[in-house]
């Protein structure tokens, strides 16, 4: 059931959180205060944003906490620059680029009124190991003193990695090899700046102060979450945190999809954090064409399949999988071809580093044409897996348990003994990661941290980003290989001074982890965002997705 009636008719409001100050005040002025309503099936579980990495919360984070760095909170391909937060200005690298020296911006204060201090900086990058946040090897491996503090988490100094200068104001960073992301790395919230006395584990629900223009005054993760406004914030630069319309939001979590619809609908809230039911679809693109908001997103929902278990321990049960979907059919159950593209490697579309590649595919071309079935069974049989038991994990989402009744027909045409789990969405995530739960095969899905080829493949498939026994080990399929790792490393060397010739490496190591089939690529997504007849000024940013703090309810 395609989503026809509704693409062509994009509500096309004027974004303006980059507007000239003048005119932002004078905005403020009409549209501050009131409470925006928001809805979601489910919570993504904790609040701890150096551990949290659900897409649900990263945009309450980037209301709630700041880096030392930020992308531009505006719409468009400006949305990837980096602009200073915290740091007064982007420095250059020194030391043949192991080297950054950052000076703290003055007067920000954490939502509980102490000024943010280099103290706290340091902290900050101590518990970022403390708490086995899921990035700190890939991420933040390359701060010197890092190696110790994945060996040994609680006692994690960084020494001589992060140096703090309380007289100078500075924080500086020496890295053991030159990164040509990490600028990008200290935007995400795995890199929020917090005080100093932060519990040195994952919070859960309890929020830790942050810096932004809103704090977490109450959050139950089976109920609601709260954002009210940080009384002791006040803008710095609109490029990074710019100050929000809305008094607070109420996120309430619990309702169905169906209910989500009818409630924006009728005004009752302003928007829904779930893709709305495919039977609503339509009638939405008829009558509410205008509260619709379609953006493209680099993404990749996927099949991740164990490679440390059987039967997927075995390349060629893997492939098989992937030669068995009919990613057509697994489009529909989201919402028709205006809302996802059928995908069968792991870089997205118009990303660095890609290039059209489709091995699975009945006549292999550069697009998905159809499944091949008779190749999947062909390689069913020389697995040897036939017969095998294999429990397929999904989301509890009407969604998700559409896809994931597919998924399992498919897995028993195959010949597997296949059952279906489905897990609440606030801790889906977190179950698939570790490796005590002994997870075969289940649904994922990923968006961009940000624009660089290797936030799909080294995160998703590094060798450092698996961590058996963590809740925090994004590499699901407990993936590496020795060589394609090191032509990672490689490429992440060349981009510092060849940006396109690592790209054509990326490219190359794209079809290699494509062809060892850890994930079965389903498809790329758009983001699909529903809103009131009340929500003006929609922007949509290519890191944070809605920033809804900048769109005010009237």
């Amino acid at each position: 059931m395609a989503f026809a009636l509704a693409v062509g008719a994009i509500a096309s409001g004027i974004a303006v959180p980059g507007a000239r100050a003048e005119d932002r005040a004078q905005l403020m002025q009409q549209h501050r205060g009131g409470t925006m309503r928001l809805l979601a099936s489910s919570s993504a579980g904790t609040v701890d944003p150096q551990i949290n990495y659900e897409g649900l919360f990263w945009q309450v984070y980037a209301n709630v906490y700041d880096g030392l760095t930020a992308f531009k909170k505006v719409a468009g391909p400006d949305g990837n620059i980096i602009v200073p937060d915290l740091a007064e200005n982007i420095p250059e690298p020194e030391g043949g680029g192991r080297t950054f020296v950052f000076r703290l911006r003055r007067g920000v204060h954490f939502a509980n009124g102490r000024e943010v201090s280099v103290a706290d900086v340091l902290a900050s990058f101590q518990r970022i190991f403390k708490v086995a946040s899921p990035t700190s090897g890939s991420f933040y491996g390359v701060i010197v003193g890092a190696d110790r503090c994945l060996q040994s988490p609680t006692d994690c100094t960084l020494e001589g990695g992060v140096v703090a200068d309380p007289a100078a104001g500075t924080i500086t960073f020496h890295l053991t090899r030159p990164d040509p992301e990490f600028l990008d790395k200290l935007a995400l919230p795995h890199a929020s700046i917090l005080p100093a006395d932060a519990p040195a584990k994952d919070v859960g629900t309890q929020p830790i102060p942050g810096t932004g223009p809103y704090m977490i005054a109450s959050y139950e993760p089976n109920k609601a979450m709260r954002l009210a406004r940080n009384a002791f914030f006040r803008e710095w630069i609109a490029d990074a945190q710019p100050a929000g319309y809305p008094d607070a939001m109420d996120y309430d979590f619990g309702l169905e999809p169906e209910a989500e619809v009818t409630a924006v609908e009728n005004g009752q809230a302003d928007w829904m954090g779930d893709r709305p039911p495919l039977d609503r679809l339509g009638e939405i693109g008829r009558r509410f064409a205008g509260q619709i908001h379609i953006n493209p997103l680099f993404s990749l929902s996927y099949l991740a399949m164990n490679t440390r278990l059987p039967p997927f321990d075995n390349v060629k049960a893997r492939q098989a999988v992937a030669y068995a979907l009919d990613r057509r059919a697994l489009i529909n159950l989201v919402g028709g071809p205006n809302l996802g593209s059928p995908a069968c490697q792991i870089l997205p579309p118009g990303f660095p580093g890609y290039v059209a590649y489709c091995p699975y595919t009945k006549n292999p071309d550069a697009k998905w044409s159809a499944p091949d079935m008779a190749k999947a069974l062909q390689l069913m049989q020389e697995s040897g897996t036939a017969g095998q038991k294999v429990t397929l994990i999904v989301g509890d989402t009407a969604m998700a348990r559409d896809i994931g009744t597919y998924l399992q027909s498919v897995l028993r045409q195959l010949g597997y003994d296949a059952s279906l789990k489905a897990i609440s969405g606030n801790i889906q995530f977190t179950y698939i990661q570790n490796t005590n739960n002994k997870a075969q095969i289940s649904t994922s899905g990923w968006n961009q941290d940000y624009p660089a080829a290797s936030d799909f493949l080294n995160v998703l498939f590094g060798c450092g980003s698996f961590h058996p026994g963590s809740d925090s080990s994004i590499n699901i399929s407990g993936f590496c290989d020795p060589k394609i790792d090191a032509e990672m490393q490689q490429a992440l060397r060349i981009a510092i001074t060849d940006s396109a010739a690592a790209n054509r490496m990326w490219a190359a190591i794209d079809r290699e982890v494509t062809n060892q089939a850890p994930v079965a690529p389903m498809f790329n997504g758009k983001a699909l965002n529903f809103v009131s007849a009340r929500v003006g000024n929609f922007v949509f940013n290519n890191q944070y997705l809605w920033l809804f703090s900048q769109s005010w309810a009237r």
